[in-house]
């Protein structure tokens, strides 16, 4: 059974910084690419970031870009996301991902196969 649990989540003030990880477990996580979602209330689920297996190909959504970073530790089996200049904006539910049909990143939640249950960034103004 796959799991991956996301931590980190938190309440900052705009301008502050976070990083989330997730943990998998139960398959081979240096196999596929993984992506972080994020979900406010009232809106669709959004496709922040993805990285492919290698990391040689990295997304990310327009109004993230030079402010969060996605790695990898595949030793580890852990995905991070490191996010600095948080705005009110960015509040939301944030959900790591995993794609086991490609190899290719995609921005789309339906192409993604494994979720985790979700941790909560809350940015103050």
């Amino acid at each position: 059974q796959v799991q991956a649990v996301e931590s980190g989540g938190g309440l900052v003030q705009a301008g502050g910084s976070l990083r989330l990880s997730c943990t998998v477990a139960g398959l081979a996580f240096d196999f596929y690419p993984m992506a972080w979602f994020r979900q406010a209330p009232g809106k669709e689920r959004e496709g922040v970031s993805c990285i492919t297996r290698s990391g040689s190909t990295i997304y990310y959504v327009d109004s993230v870009k030079g402010r969060f970073t996605i790695s990898r530790d595949n030793a580890k089996n852990t995905l991070f996301l490191q996010m600095n200049g948080l705005g009110p904006d960015d509040t939301a539910t944030y959900y790591c991902a995993i794609k086991s049909s490609s190899r290719y990143c995609s921005d789309s939640a339906r192409e993604f196969q494994y979720w985790g249950q979700g941790t909560q960034v809350t940015v103050s103004s």
